[in-house]
């Protein structure tokens, strides 16, 4: 009867998709390169990985409407992370664990196991006892129809860890074993919990992997940890540590002992809305990051989720990007080489000096596009340059490099109608001849990476297609920018 229910309460989602698919595709401001799902709301990315082939995204979603509810794991494949194939929903609400209107099936992840596709998320129930969040277990023979373990759940909150406060497992394998870190609070600060089985059905605590001190907020949610060359990073999305959205760590760690020891520590975006990364292994041995690109109402910027409701849906990724570690340990986030296969119509420049007067630059049709360049420093006498995009109808995005001041900001409170707010990050210029910039717009978002990709914002903006134009230009003396390059990018849709 369990296996029946959950059937039946996909195949109903599932037509609320077919009924609705059609309308929501044309929506104006639907991204045309990023993934997104194919109706209602999104959130977290879970369950990446690389399996029989395919790329495997699922993702948290609401199929029926585009507002935060009643959680199901939506499923797609592809070639390319670009061009994407939605399979049927691999996970619906259906169980005493996870059958709850404001709860359902929580983030989590995937592993193959025994020649089977697992996926271990967090189920959430309410029965009068406020929110209850344990780890589950579902599988499936093809990768696409999946059933749940009928052991389930197989774990729960220890102890001194609150009910609500217990979620998101990412799973891995070492050795012959496999090992899982989950996010928790104790004492109102936060943990990354690490466990360990050598089945995925039975997991004993390993170790506290580790904690805030109350630096970095009650509660960590989606933990991820990875092997990067012989350091190891863990990852978390913070909850109560202010503008903070995902702080990385990289240090080392004993699989004997379960005891990681970071040296170092940073933001992998400034912007707003990045929250939530989960990373896995590409074929090729990349270990590549998908984040959710929006934020929550607790986050101290939120103002509402966006127009995009209206239309049906809310909600994408952030352009994938790759995890490399530089020689000073700390970590930067490469943009996937994939998306050069959709660039059109490219164009360069050698150099362009510019002053006080607003210079107008080409890339595609300046909604969807990607425009890199350097500021060349030893020819540069400016306090500033300001860089606009998505001008026209007298609004626009202003991102202002400092460099007085040594700081990038990306103003999208005169881009639309809706956005709000400015993010701020310091640029690292000591000693530097130059600085990379790197930017990638969409219908509805933009995603700027500078200084060697350490340095990254990612912000939504809601503007229509009148909104197409980019400009520079310089504040007190001249800025001298160079290997312009400027794309257009296909839709893939």
């Amino acid at each position: 009867m369990s296996k029946e229910l959950m059937l039946r309460n996909i195949e109903r989602a599932q037509r609320a998709i077919d009924e609705n698919r059609e309308t929501v595709k044309n929506g104006r401001m639907r991204q045309r390169y990023h993934f997104m799902g194919e109706t209602g709301w999104i959130n977290d990315p879970n369950g990446l990985i690389y399996y029989k082939g395919k790329y495997h995204f699922f993702y948290q979603c609401n199929p029926y409407y585009g507002h935060w509810d009643y959680m199901h794991w939506g499923h797609a494949v592809s070639n390319d992370m670009l061009h994407w194939e939605y399979l049927p929903l691999a996970l619906a609400p259906s169980e005493a664990y996870d059958d709850y209107m404001r709860g359902g099936c929580f983030s989590g992840s995937a592993i193959e196991y025994d020649g089977k596709l697992y996926l271990m998320y967090t189920g959430v129930t309410n029965d009068g006892k406020g929110f209850e969040q344990t780890q589950c277990i579902a599988y499936s023979e093809d990768g696409i129809h999946f059933e749940k373990y009928d052991g389930n759940p197989v774990l729960t909150p220890p102890e001194g860890v609150p009910s609500h406060l217990f979620r998101d497992p990412k799973v891995w394998k070492h050795g012959d074993a496999y090992y899982m870190v989950c996010g928790a609070s104790r004492d109102n600060k936060a943990q990354a919990l690490l466990y360990r089985s050598d089945d995925m059905l039975r997991w004993e605590f390993f170790s506290v992997l580790a904690e805030s001190r109350g630096e970095w907020g009650y509660m960590w949610e989606c933990p991820d940890f990875y092997q990067l060359g012989d350091k190891y990073v863990l990852t978390v999305s913070p909850m109560g540590a202010g503008e903070r959205t995902v702080v990385y760590m990289v240090g080392d760690f004993d699989y004997e002992t379960g005891k990681f020891s970071y040296q170092i520590n940073g933001e992998i975006d400034w912007g707003y809305d990045y929250y939530a990364p989960q990373s896995f292994t590409a074929p090729d041995g990349r270990r590549l990051i998908v984040a959710w690109a929006n934020c929550w109402d607790w986050m101290p910027f939120w103002k509402d989720w966006g127009p995009a409701y209206k239309e049906g849906w809310c909600g994408s990724f952030n352009i994938v990007r790759e995890v490399q570690m530089t020689e000073n340990g700390t970590l930067k986030f490469l943009p996937i080489k994939e998306l050069e296969s959709i660039r059109t119509a490219g164009s360069s420049q050698a150099e362009l000096v510019l002053g006080a007067e607003e210079t107008e630059i080409k890339a595609g049709d300046g909604v969807s596009f990607e425009l890199r360049f350097k500021i060349d420093f030893e020819n540069t006498d400016a306090d500033k340059l300001l860089l606009y995009l998505r001008c026209g109808a007298g609004k626009k995005i202003v991102c202002t490099f400092d460099f007085g001041h040594a700081e990038l900001s990306v103003d999208r409170s005169n881009s639309d109608d809706w956005s709000v707010g400015t993010s701020h990050s310091v640029m690292y210029l000591a000693g530097k001849k130059e600085l990379d910039v790197h930017i990638f717009s969409d219908q509805s978002s933009i995603e700027i990476f500078t200084d060697n990709y350490q340095n990254n914002h990612s912000n939504n903006i809601f503007a229509g297609n009148e909104q197409n134009g980019i400009k520079m230009c310089a504040c007190g003396g001249k800025v001298t920018v160079t290997d312009i390059e400027a794309y257009g990018l296909e839709s893939c849709e």
